[in-house]
């Protein structure tokens, strides 16, 4: 095995142990500090793909957390799921051709 395949089996077992351990767990309790706000929400919202596939498997895993302060809860997952989402979608490659500059045009 060369050196250049070694260490890409290195970073692809990194990897999957990183993406397996921000899978969310179970929801806090509805009472107390531990009711999920904004900086849960956006937790939650950012790794959310990564936790549908294990809610897939696992029926004690969830996506959402039940108990959430609310639309605070709301915004922070929502933000979270679009930073996600929108990244690779909106990155696009330069178009190959002639670059022109607008003292060109005129």
């Amino acid at each position: 095995m060369t050196r250049q395949r070694l260490l890409l089996a290195g970073v692809l077992v990194v990897s999957v142990l990183v993406l397996a351990a921000c899978a969310a767990g179970p929801a806090p309790t509805a009472t107390g500090p531990e009711i999920a706000g904004f900086w849960l929400g956006l937790w939650h919202g950012l790794i959310s793909p990564i936790t549908f596939v294990v809610a897939l498997f696992n029926p004690h895993v969830g996506i959402y957390a039940v108990p959430n302060s609310g639309g605070w809860y709301d915004a922070g997952f929502m933000l979270g799921v679009m930073t996600v989402f929108s990244g690779p979608l909106s990155a696009r490659r330069a178009r190959p051709g002639p670059r022109t500059c607008a003292k060109d045009r005129s």
